[in-house]
């Protein structure tokens, strides 16, 4: 018997590390395709001399000030929030759950809006609409924690249905705004809650990548806890977890990536709920692999919706959360009706 679980863990252990090389070689392809790819192609080979060198020519400037920076933004924002989907879904052991269910996203949105409205972005700075989408998304969060908790502890389906009932209000608050707009204004507000990487901002995309990949660092100590969460709370506060802590914990977590990727990118949307399901699909539901494949997995589909996306109707561009809804959902379905996914 002994022999026989040894040899079922290296098994599993050795399927992972082959499915996460795999998704690290998908992603590499994603991350070469899109600075290869676009109305002027690059080799692979010349990838070198134009990244990282000083230079005035028309490809140098394509490839350090429009395409890395979308690459890195993508593989960021992509990863956060498919990563941040996986936590919530861990949560509240509810496989609809996504980062935009708490009305996050309505909140960054919402504060963008009222920045394009009253012109702040003109007065102020273009920095103020990413600022504007991060307070929106903040005041959202500590609105849904602060009504959802009773007598000190949190109650997770309460969470559920305030961030619900606040992402109708916060929605039916944008659209009063863009009843009440120019049509310049509303050109922007659309254009940005159907997202997008172009960010120039190099600053930003670094403080994006960076609490990204902190995010995934951390969502690490909190392994036990989730894989004992799918037993239910109660059964996870037997097995000595303390759910209180780490469902606060986490909720803060997922919440603070998904408030930033929406100040940075726009709403980009399925990503964390799609994601998630596949990877759950191809490796189960252990956390301990679950985390870094979505993660991967949801980078990796931001790259190759954004390559997509500025390349399809050429010179033009698609708004990203186009390419994600449609081929996500399109995906997403399919896989789903021909499998038997049971959650936890």
């Amino acid at each position: 018997m002994k022999v026989l679980n040894t040899s079922y863990i290296r098994s599993k252990y050795l399927s992972w590390i082959l499915f996460v090389g795999v998704l690290l070689v998908v992603l590499m392809t994603a991350i070469l395709l899109s600075l290869t790819t676009g109305e002027i192609d690059v080799s692979v080979f010349e990838l070198p001399e134009y990244l990282g060198k000083q230079g005035g020519s028309v490809v140098y400037s394509i490839m350090n000030k429009i395409r890395l920076p979308r690459v890195l933004l993508g593989l960021a924002v992509g990863g956060a929030l498919s990563l941040s989907g996986v936590i919530l879904q861990g949560i509240y052991r509810n496989p609809l759950v996504e980062p935009y269910t708490l009305g996050i996203s309505g909140g960054g949105a919402l504060g963008v809006a009222l920045v394009i409205v009253f012109g702040l972005h003109r007065a102020i700075g273009s920095f103020m609409l990413p600022l504007a989408g991060f307070i929106g998304a903040l005041v959202t969060i500590v609105l849904v924690y602060s009504l959802s908790l009773r007598n000190g502890k949190i109650h997770i389906q309460s969470m559920l249905l305030i961030g619900v009932m606040i992402s109708f209000i916060v929605s039916s608050a944008m659209m009063l705004l863009m009843a009440l707009t120019t049509a310049e204004n509303l050109h922007g507000i659309i254009f940005w809650i159907m997202g997008s990487l172009d960010e120039p901002n190099f600053t930003l995309i670094r403080v994006t990548l960076l609490v990204s990949l902190a995010g995934l660092v951390i969502a690490y100590l909190f392994v036990q806890p989730l894989n004992a969460l799918r037993l239910g709370e109660t059964k996870a506060k037997h097995l000595g977890v303390n759910t209180e802590v780490s469902i606060r914990m986490l909720f803060i977590l997922a919440s603070l990536m998904t408030g930033m990727c929406v100040a940075v990118a726009g709403v980009i949307g399925f990503v964390g709920l799609i994601i998630p399901h596949l990877m759950r699909l191809m490796v189960g539901t252990d956390y301990r692999v679950l985390l870094l494949c979505s993660f991967l997995g949801g980078s990796a589909f931001i790259i190759f919706s954004d390559l997509i996306a500025r390349t399809i109707i050429s010179p033009n561009e698609l708004p990203i959360g186009v390419i994600t809804g449609i081929i996500g959902g399109t995906v997403f379905v399919v896989v789903l009706s021909r499998s038997n996914m049971k959650f936890s």
